[in-house]
């Protein structure tokens, strides 16, 4: 099994008559992690939306494993080992932790179950506080929390977080950070779309930067972490 995960080649992608995507490549491995980032409105949503299958590319290919996967149903992308955590959490409100996790609940595409709901637990002590509780009754950092441990109970190859950290309070931002970094250390390959660089970088292996729909940087996060002045433009912190 090849150990290139996701692939994106050429994308080019559009919402009506607005191209919002120009030519993108994008490709992650086994076990790495990249920093997905730039400024609201440039196109890294619809990046990982366009790969996924939500929202259909014009142009291009996406590789999943090494297929071609341009034109299939997100669900049968996600059971190649791909979790997506989307912006805006999508938690079933009506459900309890407990069960927003059971359903979720399967073995990974070689059989793997290392994400069990007992590890969840350990990993998430807060929700194991709140585990009966309907979805509703969750802070939005609690709500962060029940979307990756849902996540995780799939028993993913390549998890996706798209704005891992959006409108949460600094405290809880930190907790997420060290939950994603412990996941890391699993051998998760993971991709992060969120504004503090600082944070993903230090996490991730690479970084990419987009602009307008087009890459104009693409390494090492040690690289991008020793070019402040581009972190600067192309970021604006």
């Amino acid at each position: 099994m090849s150990s290139m995960l996701l692939e994106a080649k050429e994308l080019h992608t559009y919402y009506g008559a607005s191209h919002i995507l120009h030519g993108i490549d994008f490709h992650i491995r086994q076990g790495e992690g990249i920093a997905l980032m730039g400024r609201n409105g440039m196109g890294k949503s619809t990046l990982i939306k366009s790969m996924l299958g939500i929202v259909r590319p014009r142009h291009g290919q996406v590789l999943v494993r090494g297929d071609d996967f341009t034109r299939e149903r997100t669900f049968r992308i996600a059971r190649r080992g791909i979790a997506y955590v989307p912006e805006g959490r999508g938690i079933f409100p009506n459900l309890s932790v407990r069960e927003n996790l059971q359903m979720s609940a399967r073995a990974g595409l070689d059989g793997q179950c290392n994400w069990t709901f007992e590890r969840v637990m350990e990993t998430f002590p807060r929700l194991g506080e709140r585990i009966n509780n309907g979805g509703w009754q969750l802070s939005g950092g609690e709500q962060q929390m029940l979307t990756i441990g849902r996540a995780l109970m799939t028993n993913p190859d390549l998890l996706i977080l798209d704005e891992a950290t959006e409108g949460l309070a600094p405290l809880i931002a930190m907790e997420i950070w060290r939950i994603v970094k412990e996941i890391r250390k699993t051998g998760i390959a993971t991709v992060i779309v969120d504004k503090n660089h600082g944070a993903v970088t230090s996490i991730c292996d690479r970084a990419m930067i987009l602009v307008k729909g087009e890459v104009v940087f693409s390494g090492t996060s040690d690289a991008i972490r020793a070019e402040p002045e581009l972190i600067q433009k192309h970021l604006g912190v």
